[in-house]
């Protein structure tokens, strides 16, 4: 089966955002009133070859936590969808 996998990763809470600390400042000259708390983070996508679900999780959070993520200062999560093979 092939699974499309999309990784979302953001800071950790308490971490500092520097970038979103930044569009938050300048969000006001814009025109943009009222929004906080601005995080940015990053999206990976893929399609990945494994034998079920369980089995694509288990490889998207190992890469995850071994490439794509660094525990220390990122959370990530991991959505999976069945690709469809065309017939």
């Amino acid at each position: 089966m092939r699974f499309a996998v999309t990784v979302e990763v953001t800071g950790l809470e308490g971490i500092s955002d520097p970038e979103g600390q930044t569009i938050e400042r300048v969000l006001p000259s814009l025109g943009f009133a009222g929004i906080e708390q601005v995080r940015v983070g990053k999206l990976v996508s893929f399609e990945l070859a494994a034998a079920g679900e369980e089995e694509a999780r288990r490889v998207a959070e190992e890469l995850c936590h071994r490439l794509l993520a660094n525990p220390v200062m990122e959370k990530a999560s991991v959505r999976l969808a069945p690709v469809r093979e065309n017939a």
